[in-house]
């Protein structure tokens, strides 16, 4: 079994990336993007809750997050593994995450960051806009906003995840083959 976190600002390729490796190691892709667009546009309590903070631009309170996450690894049994895309943003959601997979008799073996320059993201945040009507990735404000809160709340999950030995860093910029090739690289080493 293999557990990965992808860990990356928003528009680092993390979605793109899930796709390829869970077809290629046999996992459950979880995207907290993909759970809370679910929840909101089936008007759910915890949706329209999350909807409310990303709208603003925001990230999701942990209590919301953890509550939907949970609901989706005990969705699927027997997965031969997860990839949490999205999901821990926080040293809570990490330690929170840890006691989850220790309650399910598993653990995260890596957590693997996609690296990317701001205004690279930026533009791709911005066509990822056009084409998906997101309101979040439409205003270059709201996503700065995005990577200042990324950077201030996130940062500290790298040390948590290098204490424990299990963090990977990852040049996100070059063909998607290419980028996929370097995270299976990482992946080998597990």
């Amino acid at each position: 079994m293999i557990n990965l976190v992808l860990f990356g600002k928003p528009g680092a390729g993390k979605g793109t990336q899930a796709n390829f490796l869970k077809e290629k190691y046999n996992l459950k892709h979880i995207s907290t993007g993909d759970v809370f667009r679910f929840n909101i546009k089936n008007g759910t309590e915890l949706g329209t809750l999350a909807k409310s903070y990303i709208d603003k631009g925001e990230l999701v309170p942990d209590e919301v997050t953890i509550n939907m996450l949970r609901d989706e690894v005990e969705k699927n049994p027997d997965a031969n593994g997860f990839i949490f895309d999205g999901f821990p943003r926080t040293n809570a959601q990490a330690k929170a995450l840890d006691n989850l997979m220790t309650d399910k008799n598993m653990k995260i073996d890596a957590t693997i960051a996609l690296e990317a320059d701001d205004e690279v993201l930026i533009q791709r945040l911005l066509e990822r806009g056009k084409v998906s009507g997101r309101s979040d990735d439409q205003d270059e404000n709201k996503i700065r906003n995005r990577f200042e809160e990324y950077a201030e709340k996130t940062a500290p999950l790298i040390e948590f995840y290098q204490e424990q030995g299990k963090f990977h860093s990852v040049n996100g910029i070059g063909s998607i083959e290419e980028i996929t090739e370097r995270l299976s690289k990482v992946i080998a080493t597990l």
